[in-house]
């Protein structure tokens, strides 16, 4: 499946990128898009949830990697109440 890499900058100026399985992330961020926390969370969880459904349609079980990026996206977004994600790019 063609991966991607989504790469953030979260409201206190930490990045992360993060793993999807599959090129549907892009139907949910494009580069250079800002989001409200809790937006980006349930954009996020939604987008790399039909990743890993994908992946189990292809291989027969779900994407361990897309489950491991929601947590970690989860454990970035508990720090903050409020404030914008903004996507700073997606690469192969």
């Amino acid at each position: 499946m063609p991966e991607r890499y989504v790469s953030v900058r979260w409201p206190d100026g930490q990045t992360q990128k993060i793993y999807s399985p599959s090129t549907v992330i892009e139907d949910y961020f494009h580069t250079g898009q800002t989001l409200p926390v809790a937006d980006f969370v349930a954009r996020s969880r939604a987008a790399l949830t039909v990743a890993s459904d994908r992946v189990q349609a292809a291989y027969g079980f779900p994407c361990s990697r897309a489950a491991a990026s929601i947590a970690a996206i989860n454990s970035s977004a508990a720090g903050f109440e409020d404030g914008d994600v903004t996507v700073e790019g997606i690469t192969p």
